[in-house]
């Protein structure tokens, strides 16, 4: 699934932000008070000055420079406690604002379809919810009470100039329009590099987090010279992209100060004939130095942060793009209950179904079957046969393309999804283990349970032994994808954790592929006790460990090719008979 979505008008992405400071609307209006106070203060801070030199140097009166002196630094006083109210409360909205961001993106992605992940980068998503919403805390915290700030002393500025000269503020405005079209134009072009060097940055994490992830096998290969180059590619990309972004600002602020400064500069030439002639107090002429540079550095500012705010459209496009994305699966608006008590029923009525990336090719074709409560059946077949695909289906991680797929009699497209997956105890071929403890790990799927219940599971999955031997037991931290412990020990934790969730049906992933004889024998137990009473439904290579299931059903492409016992199918040949003879004349 694609991220792209049509191009929006410059900046428009940023109206992203308006419903996340909406709930600190106090507080931005406190820090818009603080702006406008501190702007106005800047701008007086001029007239002080003028004062100073007029009423006080001029006039010769100890008097009249104290007055001057005491009105400046009253003024400069409170410019400084404006300021840093200002400083502190845009600080706090940007973080506040970042922090339900990312939260509220975190959580849209989260509920977001397995047909979304198929395409989507982790490394891409992680890049949104961290870099680009930085760069709008960035913008929240400080780039756009500087631009107002800087705006409105700019406006400031120029009026007051006026006042004070009027025919020098002429030159001044000659300028204006040179400056405003270099910010146009080199604008949109920031945007776009920005955009671009965010992309190029949201590569650089993908590279890093598949590399990472698979450091083993990495090493194993001996794969670092590779892996170390293609990251450097990456990098060198990041770089380009950057540069290019950093040398178009560059430019625009080298426009805007030589315009700017150049325009100040013949003011100052004109200005100071004027007082040579009489025709302008010094006082005057220095409010205007002070007014001239004021505006002059407000334009390079708000050059560098109309950048600042081009970047941050392009993140805002970025994570509008994310939050645009669209939950493949979702409850309905009037979902159905199932019923309870749960009976444990299962049924895939003429289910076809292709996986998006595999569009021509078949993952399940017409296939139909009913499991009975408390029935334990299980699906085997060779690799590629639809096996793990009938569990999706019944986890609903996708949807068929035609028929149906119920639990309790109940069509689960019109169930929500958390209600159905409630009823549902999954343990896959390569379980998930989490950076937490073992106990959080087991208790994944019952956070209510008690220690007593966890170390029960545990011990019902055989798990318990090895689990008390780390170093502090329940609550040694697992490591990272649980890399502290060995494929079996992690699939024994996968089986605790559905032990513990105690549901009424149970779907097994080939749950026993990683463990070593003494260990699947002890498991094969447990597992043959929880599912008493209970619906199983258990996908397996190995034979040996369905021999005894209720009911084996035979798969091949996507279809049902045989369905029977153990005994009955190898005395009925074909390819579970093949299987059978295979597996079990090379276990001899």
């Amino acid at each position: 699934m694609s991220l792209e979505q049509p191009a929006r008008p410059p900046i428009a992405s940023l109206r992203l932000i308006f419903p996340y400071l909406r709930p600190y609307a106090g507080r931005a209006i406190g820090a818009a008070v603080a702006l406008l106070v501190a702007a106005g203060l800047v701008l007086l801070v001029g007239q002080g000055l003028k004062g100073l030199i007029d009423n006080g140097f001029t006039s010769r009166s100890a008097a009249n420079l104290n007055r001057a002196a005491l009105f400046l630094l009253a003024v400069v006083a409170g410019l400084a406690f404006a300021s840093a109210a200002r400083y502190y409360l845009v600080s706090w909205l940007g973080e506040r604002v970042a922090a339900d961001l990312r939260r509220s993106v975190f959580n849209h992605v989260i509920t977001l379809s397995s047909t979304f992940f198929e395409t989507a980068r982790t490394g891409d998503i992680l890049s949104r919810l961290t870099a680009d919403i930085a760069l709008l805390q960035s913008l929240i915290g400080s780039a756009i009470s500087m631009g107002l700030r800087t705006t409105i002393t700019a406006i400031g500025a120029f009026i007051l100039l006026v006042v004070t000269s009027p025919k020098l503020a002429g030159l001044i405005v000659i300028v204006v329009p040179m400056v405003m079209v270099p910010l146009v134009l080199f604008g949109r072009r920031e945007r776009r590099l920005s955009k671009a060097a965010q992309e190029r940055i949201a590569d650089l994490a993908a590279t890093a987090e598949e590399t990472l992830n698979g450091l083993r096998t990495v090493q194993a290969f001996t794969h670092e010279p590779v892996d170390r180059q293609r990251f450097s590619n990456e990098i060198e990309g990041s770089v380009q992209a950057a540069l290019r972004r950093i040398a178009s600002r560059a430019g625009l602020i080298l426009i805007v100060i030589l315009l700017g400064f150049g325009a100040i500069t013949f003011s100052l030439w004109v200005g100071g004939q004027d007082v040579i002639a009489g025709r302008m107090t010094a006082g005057e002429l220095s409010a205007f130095i002070f007014y001239a540079v004021l505006m002059a550095s407000s334009g390079a500012t708000i050059s560098e942060l109309w950048g600042e705010i081009q970047r941050a459209a392009a993140a805002a496009d970025r994570l509008l793009e994310l939050l645009a994305e669209v939950p493949g699966i979702a409850a309905p608006a009037s979902p159905l209950l199932l019923p309870s008590p749960p009976q444990g029923r299962l049924a895939l009525e003429n289910v076809t179904f292709h996986y998006p990336t595999r569009p021509r090719q078949s993952a399940l074709e017409g296939f139909s079957l009913e499991v009975s409560p408390g029935e334990t059946v299980a699906l085997v077949g060779p690799s590629g046969a639809g096996k793990t695909t009938v569990l999706q289906m019944l986890l609903r991680f996708y949807d068929p393309g035609s028929g149906r797929v119920l639990v309790d009699g109940v069509d689960i497209a019109r169930v929500d999804p958390a209600a159905l997956r409630g009823r549902l105890g999954l343990v896959p071929q390569d379980p998930v283990i989490f950076s937490a403890t073992a106990a959080e790990n087991i208790r994944y799927g019952r956070p209510d349970a008690t220690m007593a219940e966890v170390r029960a599971a545990a011990e019902a999955a055989a798990a318990g032994g090895f689990v008390e031997a780390l170093p502090q037991g329940y609550d040694s931290f697992l490591g990272a994808r649980g890399v502290m412990l060995s494929g079996g020990q992690r699939q024994r934790i996968a089986i605790a954790r559905a032990i513990l969730r105690d549901p009424p049906i149970l779907l097994l992933d080939e749950a026993t592929s990683a463990l070593d004889a003494e260990s699947e024998q002890a498991v094969q137990l447990a597992l043959a006790r929880l599912a008493q009473g209970r619906t199983t439904l258990v996908v397996a290579h190995r034979l040996a460990t369905v021999r005894r299931a209720d009911r084996i059903v035979v798969m091949e492409a996507g279809r049902i090719v045989a369905t029977g016992t153990h005994d009955a199918l190898v005395r009925q040949g074909g390819l579970y008979a093949r299987l059978a003879a295979l597996q079990f004349t090379n276990a001899a």
